[in-house]
Order: structure tokens, then sequence, then C-alpha cells
């Protein structure tokens, strides 16, 4: 019986040996295995989404762009008792351990065990980086084991104060902030470097739980979190009980919780899109990118008020937006700096300013203009405004007509152009070609010409702006750029300068220029666009100092403009209903270029107001006048002669293209005063 009993011994010990040496093999596996997937330490590298910002070019930050809103900094820019409330709070002998506290791991297991779950991870500040920075926030036991791992390699790799820099800047903090310094700018707005100790020891807090801690839910809770935090800090030796007192009285003085706001919507959106373009979308909403921009925010301000108050609403469409929509466009003409852009009215992605090709109407006719002068043609040359039959290439007739449904006779191109006049235009283009006209505006950087297929810009609807695609704000702003400047075409720009997050320049822009005008021609021109605002269709453009434009009303009113210019400034303002071919008609009358005018003038009066005024610089050579003409035939008028000042222009030429004849009127005793014009679309 004995020996019956130490054989089953003796089978019981070598099966419970089998079993022993089956689960530490076993053990030794899995052991093995989580060993060898450790991640080398290459793979231990920092590279937490950071945030983007747009600055408008005084430095005000027109928007954040970011998957995670965090803002890196240096642990030198973290204070000191920052980072002990952080320690307190999380980790009291982070800087004793190797990354692993056997102590709080044994006490997490005995809760987990004793509630049958996982409910604390006895985490050091190492573990929680690994976690959040490359691991899931899962509550497994694979999990687990694969954040000690990572935390055995960030020690390796990484000093005490690089990992607690890299946590700082890595945990979140809630309220989508992640990092001290965002958590800082959201609940304090200031930065990290500015916070007391109070407000260090809530946002150490704050961390264990920010649903629960956050005093925008729950402000007791905050406090009391707030000055645990406080006491812990007493009992390791950072504060004195002193300081720890006197903290914990002060009141929790958070600012509003407040939506991020995106300053120059359309304007930041088109900066985002070159963005995007250039570094790609990941890097542009995770690698706290700098860009520094052209706007001016107080312009774009001005620029948004001018436009949005202005305008009527005419109706609500289908999408909700109110019609008409409009576009405000403002650049430097030295520069090509885009000052300001508004692209519409309302919360969509269609930016008008530079998105929408519309029919420019008269704002077409400086091109023409232009053109007509390099061909030898004058301010005083005579054309005759009448009744006009043309035959269409499909066999049908068109017979334009003025504005006004006037027709006035022998006019200079100078009064033509002043007063927008159609039967002149379409004479001149029919005179000149439009061949050279589309050739002569694409010098200009219009490239939204049509010159091949059955629809085409090759006819005579091309000089009152009827195109068959239509042309952008952005793109006509570009084509009046060379007038106020002197002939030079400069490429409008919205982007200065990209860094890095650790400020290296990435991209610079360049200005792109190329000459496309004569000086001489410029200058004439802008003496010309000068009259549509002195005397012309432009008056309501008037701002009190020397300034060119031109309006333009598309047929029908479904279009209207206005393209002026200052020597500083030039900015175009579009006026149109969504529907392109839907006019602008209420019972209160159409809209037309007066009213695009009229918020052209308000705009420019406010940005301008700082800006000492400036006339239009004459070439040193090219140029001769300003000379009196006659108006009824384009002749000199000399200093004596007897004309009445309302029957002459005083208009500039290019060289050597003066008239040279004086006026008969000039040798006549009595002047003898023409006969008013007799009685006369709507394009101006």
């Amino acid at each position: 019986m004995g020996r019956r009993k130490r054989r089953f011994s003796r089978a019981r010990a070598t099966l419970l040996v089998f079993f022993v040496s089956i689960t530490i093999g076993a053990l030794a596996g899995v052991l093995a295995g989580y060993v060898s997937s450790a991640p080398t330490l290459a793979e231990v590298t920092f590279n937490p989404n950071l945030t983007t910002y747009i600055y408008d070019a005084e430095g005000h930050v027109l928007a954040r762009l970011f998957k995670e809103n965090r803002d890196a900094v240096r642990l030198s820019q973290i204070p000191l008792h920052m980072r002990q409330a952080v320690i307190a709070a999380e980790d009291d002998r982070f800087y004793t351990h190797y990354g692993i506290n056997l102590r709080g791991i044994f006490r997490a297991l005995i809760v987990n065990v004793r509630v049958g779950s996982i409910r604390q991870g006895g985490s050091t500040i190492t573990q929680q980086l690994a976690k959040n920075a490359f691991l899931s926030h899962e509550r497994t036991l694979s999990r687990k084991l694969r954040e000690l791992l990572w935390a055995i390699q960030i020690e390796r790799r990484y000093s005490k104060d690089e990992i607690l820099e890299a946590y700082l800047n890595e945990v979140y903090f809630g309220h989508g902030a992640y990092g001290v310094e965002a958590a800082a700018k959201l609940y304090f707005g200031k930065r990290c470097n500015d916070l007391t100790l109070p407000e260090a020891a809530f946002l150490a807090g704050v961390i264990n739980g920010p649903s629960i801690f956050s005093p925008f839910i729950d402000r007791d809770a905050a406090v009391r979190r707030r000055n645990y935090v406080l006491e812990r800090m007493r009992q390791l030796g950072y504060i004195t009980a002193e300081q720890a007192a006197t903290a914990a009285q002060s009141p929790l003085q958070t600012v509003s919780l407040q939506p991020y706001q995106t300053q120059a919507p359309y304007f930041v959106d088109y900066v985002l899109q070159q963005l995007i373009e250039r570094f790609g979308e990941q890097r542009v909403y995770t690698g706290g990118l700098r860009v520094y921009t052209t706007l001016d925010l107080r312009w774009q301000q001005a620029a948004e008020k001018a436009l949005l108050s202005a305008l009527p609403t005419l109706k609500i469409d289908a999408n909700g937006l109110r019609q008409p929509q409009g576009a405000l466009l403002a650049v430097d003409p030295n520069t090509g700096e885009i000052k300001a852009m508004v692209g519409g009215r309302g919360s969509d992605k269609f930016n008008r300013a530079v998105q929408a090709y519309r029919q420019p109407g008269s704002a077409i006719k400086p091109i023409l203009y232009a053109a007509a002068l390099e061909a030898g043609y004058t301010p005083a040359t005579i054309m005759t405004d009448e009744p006009l039959t043309l035959k269409m290439g499909d066999g049908t007739t068109w017979q334009p007509e003025n504005h006004d449904r006037r027709h006035r006779g022998d006019v200079t191109l100078q009064e033509a152009l002043e007063e927008s006049i159609n039967v002149v235009a379409v004479k001149l283009l029919q005179e000149i070609g439009p061949r050279e006209v589309i050739a002569y505006g694409k010098r200009l950087g219009i490239s939204s010409f049509v010159e091949q297929g059955e629809k085409n810009d090759l006819n005579a609807s091309l000089a009152l702006g009827g195109l068959t695609k239509g042309t952008s704000p952005l793109e006509l702003t570009a084509a009046y750029i060379p007038f106020a400047n002197g002939g030079t075409y400069v490429t409008p720009y919205a982007i200065s300068r990209v860094e890095d997050s650790e400020g290296t320049v990435l991209y610079q822009a360049k200005s792109v220029t190329r000459t496309v005008m004569d000086e001489a021609t410029a200058f004439v021109m802008t003496q010309m666009m000068k009259g549509v605002i002195e005397r012309g269709t432009g008056r309501r453009a008037a701002i009190g100092r020397p300034a060119a434009g031109k309006t333009g009303t598309a047929s029908d009113y479904t279009n209207a403009w206005f393209i002026g210019y200052t020597p500083q400034l030039i900015a175009t303002v579009w006026i149109g209903n969504d529907l392109q071919r839907e006019p602008m008609r209420s019972s209160a009358g159409n809209i037309g270029s007066s009213l695009a005018a009229d918020i052209w003038a308000g705009f420019m009066k406010q940005v301008l107001v700082d800006c000492p005024a400036e006339e239009f610089a004459p070439p040193e050579t090219g140029v001769i006048g300003p000379l009196a003409i006659d108006r009824t035939n384009g002749l000199l008028v000399e200093p004596d002669c007897p004309l009445p000042d309302s029957e002459s222009i005083h208009v500039y030429f290019l060289e050597d293209s003066a008239p040279q004849a004086i006026t008969p009127r000039c040798q006549n005793s009595t002047i003898v005063t023409p006969d008013p014009p007799s009685p006369g679309s709507p394009s101006r």
C-alpha cells in the first residue's frame, strides 16, 4: 500500500513538473515573442501632430489648421512649477525609475483583480508617452505589455528631460487641446511660460480626466483636483505650505471657451489650396507650419464691411445663399501682394474673387483702348457714335446700343471711354481687329479668351465684354496692374513665406514680373481712366484723391463691375447672381456698376485714410501734355482761344502722336456751339 502511494506521488509530481515546464515555456515563448517585437531605438522618434498657423502681413492669426491642436515648446519654455506639478500628479518617481514603476504596477494589479477588470494601469509618464505617441488606448493586457517595451526603449534613447518635454507636448488636456502650450491658451488665454502656480496645478490635474476635471464641465471638481495637486507638490517639497495654501485659495479664473474662428475665410481657403498643392495635406494639417501671408487684416475687415453692408438681398437661393453675391479683391500694384479678398457672402467654399468667370462688360474696354493707342490712335481721335447694324457670322444682324440709348455724333476716344459708348468701342474693335485685341489681352494675363470653336470671342461683342467664358475678378484685376504701375505685369500672390515648426524657411515668395506695356501707354491710359471717375460713368467712385478706373455692366444687368486704382492700391468689385444669366432686378430698379463704384469708393476711402494722396507720375519721356483739344474735331486749342471750357478737353498723348493743327474754331471771332446730340445695350 505504501509502495502504491509512493508511485502515485511520484506520478503526480512528474505531472506537476510537466505542466509547470509547459507553462514556463509558454510564458517564456510569449515573453520572447513580445521582446522580439520591441521597437528598435531608431523607431522611437517623436513626431507629434502640430498646428499650422496662417498669419496676416502684421502677424495676426487668420486661421489654425490641425488634426490635433498642438504647439510644440521646449522644456526651457515651460515653467519649473508646471513641470513639478505634472510630476507630482502623474509620476512622483519619474526621475528615479527606468520607465516602469513596479510598485505602481503591483498596486494597480491588486485593484484590477479586486474589481475583475482593468481599471488602473500604474503607468509612469514614460509609459503614458509610449501609449499616446505610439500605441492605442485600448485596455488590454497585450497593449499593456507593448507599452512596457516601448517605455524601456524610450528610456534607453532619451534623457529624462527629453522624455518630460515630449510628454508635455503630447498629452491631451481636453476640449481639443494637445500639449501644455495649447492648453494654456485654451484655458487661460496665455502662453505656457506665463502660467502661475495655481494655473499650472490645474493643468497638471486635468490630465487625469479632462471630461471630469474641466472647469467648463464641473468647476468644483476642477478646483478640488487642482488643490490635490498643490498638496502633492507640498508633500514632495516642490512648494512650501504657505505657497500651497495661497494657491489653493485663489479663484480658478479661466477664459471663456470659444470655438476656433477663421478670419478672411475665402482668402484662407485660397491659401490652403496652394499649401496643399506644395506641401501635401498631411504636412499642412500636422506639420506645424507657420504661413505668413500678404493680407492686411484691417483692410480685409474694411473690404468685408464695404461689400457685405452694401449688397441688397433680392432672394435666397436653394442653397440658402443670399443673392446677388459679390466679391472684392485688393492688390498692391507694385508688388502683387493681395491685401484683401472677399469671395462672397455666406459659408460656402466657392470663392467668387478667384473661381467665378463672368462677363466683364465694359470693364474690358481699357484693353481695347490700350491696343488702339499702340496702333496709332489717340485720346483725341474722332469717331462717330451713330446707329450701327452688323451682320453676324450666323446670318443674323446685331445693333449695339449705348447704355443710355443715345447717340452723340462725333466724339473723341477720351469721351467715348469716359461715357463708355458702346458703338464707338465696336467700331474701334472692327478697325483694329479682334485677334489683335485678344493678343493684347493675353499679354496682360487674361487666359480665358476662346479663339476656336463655334462659339468664340473673335467677334464684335468682344468690344463690350461679351466673352464666351468670361474672366475672373483676380484675372481682370491682374490685367489692370500694368496700367497702375507703368506697364509691368506683376503676378498677384497671397503667401509671402512658409516656415516649419523650427523656423526653417521652406518657401519664400519671389515677385514674378514682366514688361507688357510701354510706360507711356500705361500713363496715357491712366489719364483716360481718371476721366471716367472725374466726368464719366465712374463718378460714384470719386474718393477725393487721384484715382483711375472703369465701370462694367454686362447686358441684362447680369454682372456689375468697378475696377479702379491709385498709385498704392488696385481694387476690383464684382456683383452678380450665382446663376450667370439671371439679371439683378428688383422693384427698386436694376443693379449695375454704380453700386460697384459706391462699394469701391467706400473701401478705398477707409483703407487709404492714412496714406498720403499721390498723383500718377508721368514717365520721363514718351508723353506729351496735357494739351487742350477741341472736342468736336480733335484739334489743338490755343491758350487765348475764346472756345468755352465746355467745348474742350485736356488730354495726354504718346510722343509724336499729338495733333499739330489748330482748330479752325479758334480762328473765328464767334464760336458756334454745335447742336446737342439727338436722342438715341446697357454695357457701360
